[in-house]
């Protein structure tokens, strides 16, 4: 009898617990995750979950929505199987037992978020939607016997044999490196949020899985489309300097955006005032923070009594107390922070990157369903969606990898960017890149930034050999990236804005980014020549 095959999943979100989940039907799958199983992005996901479950909306509205947001570099596939396929992925949530809200009647409970045409928001425990799908989904994959955890473990580098995944290195809880075979990888670490000085992500989401594809000779695309959330609880209100979410769905409730004056602006800016695409809002309030020496705008949420806030909104309303402000009595002071990457390891619509026997869902994938511009409320239902797809193709194989063809097609790419080393480099902090790339590469960008960030990423390395130190590495690495992307996009499009090159451009599509000289290293990961 032939021995049961065996899947690495890294990361605990909600793509690789799905991903976990399905596979146990007939392998053996172990998880992988940096801190406790249900520390992830996905718990602080408080929006909810996009998807076309009523009467009066359909997939098809929801795809054009879609790929509105994205801004004409939206996969139309990959939109048509998110928007089509995902309503069925949350019939299986609910099956799972996540509690979504109900109506009075019965009913699931939705709202509207900026840039959908229709309310089907679905949201548990008002804001807690994150929460309450990550509890649900650890406490199924806890009673799974075929699924091993190990948690507090760092997943290091691939191991590759003739150019195909057979495992994964590691640090486990004891600080002590080690080895794990594996029949296939699946990426599901999510994104990099750590990449910025100011982000709605936790500590955890340093990019560690994509540096590790990017150095096992990964493809990796659109790296330059970094979404920035327009509302953040601005850090000046906490003691820890930490912003905290605003979800969308309070505008989509009714509040309104007030500059430093109290003067509403958004309907100055686009005809769907607040609930304009994300990218929109960030930059109008981006701007007016400019106009008024970097104060903070204000979220006014007073029209809402007190009552419905704390019902709808618990635990943004615990947060804002927690930092003694009444945001049923006054505006609230907010900011744009660095919150999800629509760039990641290219992979097609069942997970299948350009590495044999390496799969990457969730976050940490660039399928092509957010383009330019993720639309609200689409990230735990693309995670869900193609976690599911890539689990079952895998389920499907009968031998593994052989019989897994590794996504090789080559798009219309703006740009190929090798890895290059410099002569010398200098050591950095942590610190000195996230602060660059917030100040230069964020929210608006233009060319004497980019070249002047890019020459500082690349002339520096990261020192040292603890988890922190290689986080820090993984980060750098991915910051040439990104950096040299947008350098190359001459356009303003979704999430990329260019104010040397304010409108878009059809000449630019896809960009690819690959590592030369592939491999596995331990600490200096490879770094991204400066285009000239």
């Amino acid at each position: 009898m032939s021995k049961t095959k065996h899947i690495l999943v890294v990361g605990s979100g909600i793509a690789g617990l799905i991903a976990a989940l399905e596979l146990s039907t007939k392998y053996d799958v172990t998880i992988v995750t940096k801190a406790g199983l249900a520390e992830s992005n996905t718990r602080w996901a408080q929006g909810g979950i996009a998807a076309a479950m009523f009467d009066d909306d359909s997939a098809a509205s929801h795809a054009a929505d879609t790929l509105a947001a994205g801004a004409g570099l939206c996969n139309p596939n990959a939109v048509n199987i998110l928007c089509t396929e995902g309503p069925t992925r949350i019939r299986d949530l609910i099956r799972l037992g996540v509690p979504f809200d109900q109506t009075p009647s019965g009913d699931l409970a939705r709202g509207l978020e900026a840039a959908h045409s229709k309310a089907r928001i679905l949201h548990a425990g008002g804001d807690a939607t994150g929460l309450s799908v990550e509890t649900t989904l650890v406490r199924a994959v806890r009673n799974t016997p075929k699924i091993s955890v190990l948690e507090h473990t760092f997943a290091l580098d691939l191991v590759l044999q003739n150019g195909t995944v057979t495992g994964l290195e590691i640090i486990d809880s004891e600080g002590l490196p080690r080895a794990i075979d594996a029949d296939a990888v699946i990426l599901a670490s999510g994104g990099a949020g750590q990449l910025y000085l100011h982000t709605t992500n936790p500590t955890v989401a340093t990019g560690d899985g994509i540096a590790m594809a990017l150095r096992a000779g990964a493809q990796l695309a659109d790296t330059e489309f970094y979404q920035f959330h327009p509302t953040a609880l601005s850090a000046a209100t906490s003691l820890d300097s930490s912003p905290f979410l605003i979800s969308e769905a309070v505008r989509g409730e009714g509040a309104v955006l007030l500059d430093a004056d109290g003067h509403r602006f958004m309907p100055r800016i686009h005809p769907a005032a607040e609930l304009a695409p994300r990218d929109v809002v960030a930059r109008g309030i981006a701007r007016q923070m400019a106009l008024h020496k970097g104060l903070p705008v204000l979220l006014d949420a007073t029209a809402m009594s007190p009552e419905f806030l704390a019902k709808r909104f618990p635990s943004i309303d615990a947060e804002t107390r927690a930092r003694n402000l009444d945001w049923s009595r006054d505006p609230i002071p907010v900011t744009p922070a660095a919150h999800y990457w629509m760039g990641g390891v290219r992979a097609d619509l069942h997970g299948r990157t350009s590495v044999p026997g390496l799969f990457a869902v969730g976050e940490v994938a660039c399928t092509g369903a957010h383009g330019a511009n993720r639309l609200a409320s689409n990230s735990l239902l693309e995670s869900l969606t193609f976690a599911w797809r890539c689990a079952h193709l895998l389920l499907q194989a009968d031998s593994l990898p052989a019989d897994i063809t590794p996504f090789i097609g080559t798009p219309t790419s703006l740009h190929e960017i090798q890895a290059a080393s410099p002569d010398r480099t200098i050591p950095i902090t942590r610190l000195e890149p996230q602060s660059l790339l917030w100040t230069q590469a964020g929210i608006e960008r233009n060319a004497t930034d980019l070249r002047s960030v890019l020459r500082t990423l690349i002339g520096s390395h990261a020192e040292g050999i603890t988890v922190y130190d290689l986080e820090t590495a993984n980060l750098l690495a991915l910051a040439r990236g990104l950096v040299t992307a947008a350098l190359a996009r001459e356009e303003s499009r979704g999430a990329h804005f260019r104010t040397d090159f304010p409108h878009s451009s059809t000449a630019f599509e896809h960009s690819l980014i690959y590592a030369q000289n592939t491999g596995v290293r331990k600490i200096n990961a490879p770094q991204v020549a400066v285009p000239c």
